[in-house]
Parts: C-alpha cells; sequence; structure tokens
C-alpha cells in the first residue's frame, strides 16, 4: 500500500482529516516541562497522546527540529506516532539537485538510519529532477508545494507566463504529470477558496493538503469541499491545536485534545454533506 492508501484507511478508521502540525516552539513548551532532557519530545508526547483519536497524521515542522537536540526529538516522535498508528507527514519542504536531493529523501526512506516519514513536503522550484529521489519512492507521499497561504505567496505564485496560466497552477499541471506512482499531492492554501476550487477542477485526483484553516483564518468548509479527492486529502491546524492550552499549564494537553476534537467535528459536518 502507497502512502495515499494508507492515509484513506486511516481517515476512515479515526473519520477524520485532521492534520495535526507539531510545531513545539521551544519558547511556547509549558515551564514543567522545561528541565526535560528533550523538551519537545517530551511536549509532542503529551499532544500525540491527547490527540491521535482525531488526527488522521500528525505534521512536524522540520524548522523546530534542526538541532541535534531537536534532530533526537524528532525520531522519537517519529517513532511514538507510528506506534498510535498515526502516519507522519514532515514539512520540510526538500529539493535540490543530485547528490543532496537524494539525501534528502532518506527522510522518507524507511531503511535510512534516521528517522522516517511517510509523507513529505517538497519545492517545485527547480524542477522534476530536483524531486525525482521522492517522486520515486512509490510507498511515500510528495506534497508538492503549489499555492501557499502566506501574503508574500502571491509574489512568485501570480506571476502570469505566456500560456495565460498563472505559475502556480504551471506547478498543478506538473505534479499531475508527476504522479506516475499515484504518490504525488498538491499544499495548497485555504485562504482563497476561489483558487482552491479552480485547482480541484484542474487536478480532480491529486489530495490536497490544506494549511490556513486554524490561525490563518481558512475557510474550512472549501477546504474541505474541494482538499479531498475521492475522499482523501488533510486539513492542517498547527498553532491553534498545539497551543490551545498554552494558558493552562500542567492541563496544556487536555485542551490540545478538545482543540483536535472540534476541528475534526467542524470539518466533519461538511464531509458528511
Amino acid at each position: 500500500m502507497n502512502f495515499f492508501d494508507r492515509l484513506h484507511d486511516r481517515i476512515v478508521t479515526v473519520d477524520s482529516v485532521v492534520s495535526v502540525g507539531l510545531d513545539p516552539d521551544p519558547s511556547r513548551i509549558p515551564a514543567h516541562l522545561q528541565d526535560h532532557d528533550l523538551p519537545r519530545w517530551a511536549f509532542n508526547r503529551r499532544i500525540i497522546d491527547a490527540t491521535h483519536e482525531h488526527a488522521a497524521v500528525f505534521k512536524p515542522n522540520a524548522a523546530f527540529y534542526e538541532d541535534p537536540d531537536g534532530f533526537r526529538a524528532l525520531e522519537e516522535t517519529i517513532a511514538y506516532a507510528h506506534g498510535k498508528d498515526v502516519p507522519v507527514l514532515l514539512d520540510a519542504k526538500r529539493a535540490d539537485i543530485g547528490n543532496t536531493t537524494r539525501q534528502y529523501a532518506e527522510l522518507v526512506d524507511p531503511d535510512s538510519s534516521g528517522p522516517s516519514a511517510d509523507a513529505i513536503t517538497v519545492n517545485p522550484y527547480m524542477g522534476r529532477d530536483s524531486l525525482q529521489p521522492f517522486l520515486a519512492n512509490e510507498e511515500a507521499g510528495v506534497f508538492v508545494l503549489c499555492r501557499t497561504s502566506n501574503p508574500g505567496g502571491a509574489d512568485l505564485q501570480d506571476l502570469e507566463l505566456e500560456s495565460g496560466e498563472a505559475l502556480y497552477e504551471r506547478v498543478a499541471a506538473l505534479a499531475d504529470l508527476w504522479n506516475e506512482n499515484d504518490n504525488v499531492g498538491l499544499v495548497v492554501g485555504a485562504t482563497k477558496p476561489e483558487e482552491l476550487e479552480e485547482l480541484r477542477e484542474q487536478v480532480p485526483d491529486l489530495p490536497f493538503l490544506v494549511p490556513g484553516v486554524g490561525a490563518q483564518g481558512g475557510d474550512a468548509e472549501v477546504a474541505v469541499e474541494y482538499g479531498l479527492a475521492n475522499g482523501v486529502g488533510l486539513v492542517n491546524s498547527s498553532r491553534g491545536i498545539i497551543f490551545a492550552g498554552e494558558d493552562a499549564g500542567a492541563d496544556f494537553d487536555t485542551a490540545a485534545g478538545r482543540a483536535a476534537k472540534r476541528l475534526k467535528k467542524r470539518l466533519n459536518q461538511y464531509r458528511d454533506e
């Protein structure tokens, strides 16, 4: 089974398309966890325990783990999530040339010596050869950055090509062509609903990872309506879940669990229509 088959089964099992972003900002980790050997791992473990029943995937962002202790915390986090039968999507936005991109691809290689996620986000700016090691891995999911929800995304993504299409629309078309192993999805933000709808029409079979529904105020209904392909897709919330209990002290995880459950219920009202 490839990643999207496994994701389909997970979505059915927990009746959820929620992606829980594990972005453990060290400055926001509760004080009572700061003395742990690996505070980020201690934080993530509590979050995973509280939210796994509502999570289709966990999505750690690599930026929060890129130091020696962080790498150890990420390794523990991935192993623990897998122990709960939850797939892990590493938000790393990787791509490069030659041996560099082959090295990056080890992040989703179960035979590598380090932590191995089930799927990864990649940056298409350098073209297909920079993504080939990811695309060739039939078991791993590859989410290609297409239309991001940050305001500056328009600086490049909105550029009109000679064909009349926007650059982000070309990215979607290319990703569709690259999907030879049925392992490609797109990252498409939820802050511009009309674009989400248009992209779904353009690539009807690619699952979307939709950020921006939590702290960024994206449209949950549109994220579900157009983010899913044959019932498969993900809607992510990071800060809105993991820091829901930021002022709750030792009960921060209880608040995170409630936030994940609320988002699941909110999204499911549109899935069930």
